[in-house]
């Protein structure tokens, strides 16, 4: 049975289609510019309750996530999180997920539906990640629980936002994936989208009470249209959306973030490697400016085409408050990053053009590059 928050009953509340990726949670709340506006320049909070959430407890649970994803957290510190994949056996991406090491459990927070490649060899089938994370248990020390009916996630967005979460004794150092837990609430502070977001984990039950709260401490209902912008605007991939079946993470700036390429031990780790050490991944996400003269969009999984050649992919679509129609693509390395391309095909083919801050430092000339640093 799909997902419906509770919060898409309050008066105002939109939902978005119904094959949208962020079904189930609301879209907008009337507004979706004005939202992302409060969210800029003040606070706004985003229902997010439809992800998943699966918490990993017991003596050996930071060592036994070492083993199965691709960040380094055997020594992750109580009080931070991280970003983490999960990896096929050649490197692409089949799950993403966001951690935060609280009180002895790991809180692991993943888009609804995720799944992996299972772990029987020579098998390209997919499982629920719970199932995959059950099957490479083996003998460790670890309880894995589907905590989803009990723990659900809203963002708070904007500066304002600290100010806000002080009102009810939630106070996080400035560190990224900083995380505590304050009594009934799970707290993660995001380096995205923008500099001022942060995570919390309330109580299913306490869902709309959490809701109220916040907007009565002056938080603006944002929808998931808001989040998305801003995702967008900050280079920031979703799985499934911005990925395809090839995806690899140097391709969409997982690299780091949620893939470290000197620990070993993990499904994947190999390519993760190679491609860091000694190649240039096939493709690289870049944030492209549309043409939204005509309020036509290309949509995800149409081509990018330069004259009659694809060389390309459209992930999300997002319409911005100050930047208009945007979307992130994915390129082959190869695609010149400053001529007019084409997004989307048939009716719903636009202009595009690559911004040039989200181009790949190897596709800048060195006189360019100096400029752009001075314009830094």
């Amino acid at each position: 049975m799909a997902y419906e928050s509770p919060l898409l009953r309050r008066s105002g509340a939109v939902a978005p289609p119904e094959d949208h990726p962020e079904a189930g949670v609301p879209w907008h709340w009337g507004d979706p510019f004005a939202e992302q506006r409060t969210a800029s320049r003040g606070v706004a909070v985003v229902d997010r309750s439809h992800r998943r959430i699966i918490t990993v407890t017991g003596e050996e649970r930071l060592s036994w996530l070492h083993l199965v994803i691709s960040q380094h957290v055997t020594a992750l510190p109580d009080g931070e999180g991280t970003e983490a994949l999960v990896l096929d056996s050649q490197g692409r991406i089949d799950a993403h997920m966001v951690l935060a090491h609280v009180d002895g459990t790991v809180f692991l927070d993943t888009d609804p539906g995720a799944t992996a490649t299972t772990a029987l060899p020579r098998s390209d089938e997919k499982q629920p990640l719970l199932a995959y994370f059950e099957a490479m248990k083996f003998w460790s020390k670890v309880e894995i629980a589907d905590a989803s009916d009990d723990w659900a996630l809203l963002t708070l967005l904007g500066p304002e936002t600290f100010d806000l979460l002080a009102r009810f004794g939630i106070e996080l150092d400035k560190r990224p994936y900083a995380a505590g837990r304050f009594s009934e609430v799970v707290a993660r502070r995001m380096p995205w989208p923008g500099p001022s977001s942060v995570d919390l984990l309330v109580p299913t039950s306490e869902l709309e009470a959490w809701w109220v709260r916040l907007t009565d401490a002056g938080a603006r209902p944002a929808g998931s249209w808001t989040f998305d912008a801003l995702r967008v605007e900050s280079l920031r991939p979703k799985l499934g959306v911005d990925t395809d079946e090839r995806t690899i993470p140097h391709e969409v700036n997982w690299i780091g973030s949620a893939a470290h390429v000197a620990k070993g031990c993990y499904r994947g780790q190999e390519t993760v490697a190679k491609v860091h050490n000694v190649g240039r991944p096939p493709r690289n996400m870049v944030l492209l400016h549309l043409d939204g003269s005509q309020e036509i969009y290309p949509e995800t999984g149409d081509p990018v085409l330069l004259g009659d050649r694809t060389v390309g992919r459209v992930g999300s679509v997002a319409q911005h408050h100050e930047l208009g129609p945007i979307a992130l693509a994915l390129l082959k390395r190869s695609t010149p990053m400053d001529v007019q391309l084409t997004a989307g095909e048939q009716d719903r083919a636009v202009q595009a053009s690559v911004d040039p801050d989200s181009v790949p430092r190897e596709h800048i000339a060195p006189g360019r590059e100096a400029a752009q640093r001075l314009r830094g």
